[in-house]
């Protein structure tokens, strides 16, 4: 095996999998839920999908969208009780089947959370009937492991929808550097946005 080709073919078999998204008016659609949410954005997804779910969560919080991760086991020991219905559910599911995701969602319509966006890939998914909104990550994602079954490419789709949606919401709410600061005041990013405030002012 030549290790940089296969690699390089890796790397090739995600970008071409973000560039095959179809970015559909239910995307656009999301982007108005989202911002006039009167509530929080839950996000959820167990695995691999629940990583993406949870840093999705970090980033819309932290760019003027508050929002936190459930984990669907979690939620049927009790941590269902965060969510009321004026919040949406993102919910992440490549194949749409995952029985702890499906069951949280089924409990969150009993208490009358209605809208819940599905980012999901085939077709005949369960998660697509359970939500109001789906963002399509196409159905022909091929993982480019040995085995074709590593998430891989299809998680690379995850993150590249969610930071649409994420970064998209926060220009459309005119977030500022400010604004990213007084939330992101540690570490490098802290940093840089104290200066640019500083430098603005």
């Amino acid at each position: 095996m030549n290790i940089k080709e296969r690699m390089a073919f890796i790397i090739q078999k995600e970008a071409e999998a973000i560039n095959q998204i179809n970015i559909t008016d239910e995307f656009e659609t999301a982007i108005q839920l989202l911002l006039a949410c009167p509530g929080k954005v839950i996000t959820t997804g167990i695995g691999k999908a629940g990583y993406v779910a949870s840093k999705f969560s970090a980033t819309l919080s932290s760019t003027g969208t508050p929002a936190f991760f459930v984990h669907p086991a979690e939620a049927g020991h009790g941590d269902l009780g965060m969510v009321n219905p004026d919040d949406v559910i993102i919910a992440f599911s490549t194949s749409g089947k995952s029985i702890e995701v499906i069951e949280m969602l089924e409990n969150a319509r009993q208490l009358g959370v209605s809208r819940v966006i599905g980012v999901t890939s085939h077709p005949d998914s369960p998660l697509r009937k359970l939500s109001e909104l789906v963002l399509d990550m196409g159905s022909d994602i091929v993982e480019p492991c040995p085995l074709q079954v590593t998430p891989s490419a299809s998680i690379a789709v995850m993150q590249a929808i969610s930071d649409a949606l994420a970064l998209t919401l926060m220009e459309l709410k005119g977030f500022t550097t400010h604004d990213y600061g007084m939330r992101h005041h540690k570490g490098y990013l802290g940093s840089i946005t104290r200066q640019q405030h500083q430098y603005d002012d």
